[in-house]
């Protein structure tokens, strides 16, 4: 499929509208370009992060590390694959006009079901564990991750143990993408407690998934083990362990010595990537991800409400030293939220242009003056804030000095609060606790371009809504804008809808966007199975694939 440019079928495609003929199962994901993995699961695999799960209920607000431990664990109805096809995972193919599964208004869905699928407890999987995962969701008791789309649901109904319709109360193009983000939870173990985000069930969690839980010790490592009855191919190794290593210098140390198989989330540091790349025994490969590196602002600091701040601080970040001193020229400047592969993508956005002159023009223009500290102040606000990241990260630590000393050259002042990454990501930034964060983030769902989640006004956690719009940025334009791309099917328009969300982030600047990344990833020899998929939040999306070939 063709992802710069579709045509309409592989317009509808992407939305899972239309499909090709016969029933897509889940071991067309294994490449046939890897040697014959074993007959039964065997010896361990160890995947180092720098940041620590901590999140094992799939619909929680989560981060990228958490969705890497989730994926192991649980199953959707569907998957998207590396080039951005849909195919059936808990389901047994994927709903389209074809086939009888949605509506040609895309109204009505309906998804049949495999009759294979045991919980890790032995359970059987059916249509009820499906349609108490989707109303779940909507709890407003339960604390959710998205509720975009879902909230659009009416009328389920359980037809059989293993089919299931409902109807959507307005047409949602995104909502396939969605269901690939949502693992399905059991029912059994749930349904009767009364509270469910304390629940037993999130810190040692039955899934559906290639591996079960096995055990976890809190700021050291995790470990999943086999599950023999998976319904689908793999899993092909005994023990899957994630280790938890802070600090990336640590973190590579223990990929050169082997101490790690795989190392995963955050990679490998650019200026390690000389010596990386030449390692005996280690393969290691730059990836393009959909990961965006920005400055996050809080809208909600009186320090961030004049755009006229926000543009200064934009204009006195030199992100192209910063990219090419400390990134080593690997990543690719942007001005845009979105992946620069992504056909929603769009180049027409103003560029860049690190000025401290214009910096210091806009903000005397805006009436922000030097007081006797040298710090700018207007109405009784000093322009002063704190930015935080992730502690050990040291190349974000250097971004935040260098931008620390260019911010000190207009008339701002801006502290360095760093926090451990399970306090970092945590409801710090959940709840928008922040002034400021360095983050990557991945606003795509899937390949779909929708980030109601990340933009839209009632999807402000700190403010009661659902979502992850931790900038707590409001635009009534933007979400009408949202609002009507995701009620339409037409892919034209909905690019031109988003090239104007796309431009009017760019002016409001609720986040400082500085590159996209592409990350340095490695593994030992011998390990099969790995497959970049841009369209995943994380690189272990597909373990049960994984083995060794020696």
């Amino acid at each position: 499929m063709n992802f710069t440019n579709p045509s309409r079928r592989d317009a509808l495609k992407m939305m899972g509208l239309v499909g090709t003929a016969g029933v897509f199962m889940p071991n067309l994901l294994v490449s046939p370009a890897f040697a014959s993995p074993p007959s039964a699961p065997t010896g361990q695999i160890v995947v180092g992060v720098s940041q620590e799960p901590t999140v094992f209920n799939p619909l929680m607000p989560r981060i990228e590390v958490d969705d890497g431990v989730q994926l192991s664990l649980f199953d959707a109805l569907v998957r998207i694959t590396p080039d951005g096809e849909f195919i059936p995972a808990l389901a047994t193919e994927v709903p389209t006009i074809e086939n009888g599964g949605l509506s040609e208004d895309g109204l009505n869905w309906r998804f049949k079901l495999r009759d294979d699928v045991k919980w890790h407890d032995g359970e059987p999987f059916t249509a009820e564990d499906v349609k108490f995962t989707l109303e779940l969701i909507l709890d407003p008791n339960f604390r959710s991750w998205r509720t975009t789309g879902h909230d659009l649901i009416r009328d389920i109904e359980v037809i059989s143990p293993t089919e299931i319709k409902w109807r959507m109360e307005e047409p949602f193009a995104p909502y396939m993408s969605i269901l690939v983000e949502t693992m399905m939870v059991p029912k059994h173990i749930l349904e009767p407690l009364e509270d469910r985000n304390n629940a037993p069930f999130n810190q040692a969690p039955v899934g559906t998934g290639a591996f079960k839980w096995g055990s976890r010790r809190a700021g050291d490592h995790l470990e999943l083990v086999a599950n023999e009855d998976y319904f689908a191919d793999g899993p092909y190794v005994e023990r899957l362990i994630f280790k938890y290593i802070p600090d990336l210098t640590v973190l590579y140390t223990q990929f050169k010595s082997g101490d790690i198989d795989i190392i995963s989330n955050q990679y490998i540091s650019p200026d390690n990537y000389a010596e990386a790349k030449s390692l005996a025994g280690r393969v290691v490969e730059v990836v393009p991800t959909s990961t965006v590196e920005s400055m996050f602002l809080n809208m909600e600091k009186p320090q961030f409400r004049d755009p006229a701040v926000r543009e200064a601080i934009y204009a006195a970040i030199d992100k192209q030293t910063i990219i090419e001193a400390l990134y080593y020229g690997l990543a690719t400047p942007t001005e845009s939220y979105l992946p620069q592969q992504s056909y929603y993508y769009t180049p027409d956005l103003p560029k860049h242009e690190y000025n401290t002159e214009r910096a210091n023009t806009l903000l005397d223009d805006a009436g922000w003056m030097p007081g006797e500290d040298g710090i700018r102040e207007k109405d009784g606000v000093r322009l002063s804030f704190s930015n935080s990241t992730t502690s050990g990260n040291h190349l974000r630590e250097q971004t935040q000095q260098f931008i620390q000393q260019s911010l000190g050259q207009i008339g701002i002042e801006m502290s360095i609060e760093n926090l451990p990454p399970a306090v970092m990501w945590g409801e710090y930034w959940t709840m928008s606790e922040f002034d400021s964060v360095i983050v990557g983030v991945v606003f795509t769902t899937g390949a779909d371009a929708d980030v109601t989640v990340r933009f839209s006004s009632d999807a402000i956690p700190a403010q009661g809504g659902r979502g992850a719009n931790t900038a707590q940025y409001t635009n009534p334009e933007v979400d009408e804008l949202l609002k009507e791309a995701g009620e339409i099917f037409d892919q034209e328009r909905r690019k031109e809808i988003y090239r104007e969300v796309q431009q009017v982030i760019r002016e409001d600047l609720p986040l400082l966007p500085m590159f996209q990344y592409a990350t340095v990833r490695g593994h030992k020899e011998g390990i099969e199975g790995i497959e970049p998929n841009i369209n995943t939040r994380i690189d272990t999306w597909n373990v049960a694939q994984y083995y060794w070939n020696k």
